[in-house]
This record gives C-alpha cells, sequence and structure tokens, in this order.
C-alpha cells in the first residue's frame, strides 16, 4: 500500500508525455534540428542511433508517429498496412519476420513518396546500420536514411539542466540537494524534470524550501526515489 507521501507526489508529478520540447538536446541539437527539418522535406527514412540513455526513444514517441517498440513487437505485428507515418524503436530487436516487415512497410513508403502520397518512416537502433545484425537488403535500406548518432547527456550536463530548470522555477537548490535528487532517483532527464515540478508544487502548497532535508523526508517517505521511475504515459 502507497504512503499518502508517496501517493501526494505521484499526484502532484505532471503528465509529460515525451515532446520536443521537454527533450534536453544538449550535444544533440544537430540530430533535433535535421529531425525538425525531415518532417517538412521529402525524404521518408530518417534513422537515429545511440545507447541506451540517449533519448532515441523520447524522440520516436514525440514525432507524432505510430510508435512500434521493436523489443516489444519483434515481428512487428502491430502494425496497420495502410500507416503511412511510422516510428520503430529498437531495430536491432528484430525478428527474421519484423526485418521483412520493416524492409517491405520502406519499400511502399518509398514507392508511395515517389508517386506525391505522405509517407515517414523513423527508426532507431543501438548501433548505425552498417554494424546492426540484420538482413542486407535492410542493412542497405537503412544505410540510405538520414543517419544521426545522439548521445546521452553526462551527469554534469543533466545536473546543470536541474539546476537550469530550478532557476527558472524560482527555486534555489544547493549541489548538494541537486546531486542528493540525481542519486535517489531515476536518471532519466524527463523523469528527474517531473520529480523537480512535483518537489516545487509539494513546497510551495507546504510553506517550505526545498532544502537537502526536505528532499531526504520526500524520497524516503515516497520509496527511495521510486515515484521518479515510473514512467509518463506515452502519447
Amino acid at each position: 500500500m502507497r504512503s499518502p507521501m508517496r501517493q501526494l507526489l505521484l499526484d502532484l508529478m505532471p503528465e509529460s508525455p515525451p515532446s520536443l520540447a521537454n527533450f534536453v538536446p544538449d550535444g544533440n541539437e544537430e540530430a533535433l534540428a535535421a529531425l525538425a527539418d525531415w518532417f517538412s522535406g521529402a525524404q521518408p527514412l530518417f534513422l537515429l542511433w545511440g545507447e541506451a540513455g540517449s533519448g532515441k526513444s523520447h524522440l520516436l514517441q514525440a514525432s507524432g508517429l505510430l510508435y512500434v517498440d521493436g523489443a516489444a513487437d519483434a515481428d512487428l505485428a502491430a502494425i496497420p498496412p495502410e500507416t503511412d507515418g511510422l516510428a520503430v524503436d529498437n531495430v536491432q530487436a528484430l525478428s527474421d519476420a519484423g526485418q521483412i516487415a520493416l524492409f517491405n512497410h520502406f519499400n511502399r513508403l518509398r514507392l508511395a513518396v515517389e508517386n506525391g502520397l505522405p509517407g515517414k518512416l523513423l527508426v532507431a537502433a543501438e548501433q548505425p546500420p552498417a554494424a546492426l545484425a540484420v538482413r542486407e537488403d535492410l542493412r542497405t535500406r537503412l544505410g540510405s536514411a538520414l543517419i544521426f548518432r545522439l548521445r546521452p547527456l553526462s551527469d554534469a550536463e543533466k545536473l546543470a539542466a536541474l539546476s537550469a530548470q530550478a532557476a527558472d522555477r524560482g527555486l534555489k537548490l544547493s549541489r548538494e540537494a541537486l546531486n542528493y535528487l540525481m542519486n535517489r532517483s531515476s536518471r532519466d532527464m524527463r523523469n528527474l524534470s517531473a520529480l523537480l515540478a512535483a518537489l516545487d508544487r509539494y513546497s510551495l502548497e507546504h510553506q517550505r524550501p526545498i532544502t537537502l532535508p526536505l528532499l531526504r523526508e520526500v524520497l524516503q517517505h515516497a520509496g527511495d526515489g521510486a515515484i521518479a521511475t515510473q514512467a509518463p504515459k506515452a502519447p
């Protein structure tokens, strides 16, 4: 059973579905700008690659395209055949059937685009196309995409981003408090931002500044940061 404190913070945490606005682009500004331009261009295929935590899933879910996770649906069985806007995550996890489905889907989209019809395919993988263990025909198709690498934020960059967000809210958080927040909760930037917003609202409602003792009290009663690992709802 959830403690009253944990339930209170869960109620205070804002809904923060992935969006381009809440993506912290530090070091990935070029990729983000290219992705924004791609939506209005004629190129049907865009590929993002990078290690876990670099923001690939965030951007795919924020794209407005039909999102399918290859790690959860390796055969891509959930894709309606008429889909003209698709975002496929974790391409490296696709089964043989999923790889064939993605290859065929790209060919249909490219034909549609050549005939003046809409068609967009956004994909993400842990490695660039040349290093993926997929069918050669699919690797060739993926290699024809606009390809950009995403790099994860360093801890220092996350701290800087949190500090800037706190300043925007008029909060004065010590470096010790920010480090405590980082070390006691999920390090996903979107969840960290949502937790900061919840703490801001909690401190305002209770007329208490966000000090290190308050952070300790709140996170310990909330389950040692467990609330921050709760993934926001996908759009």
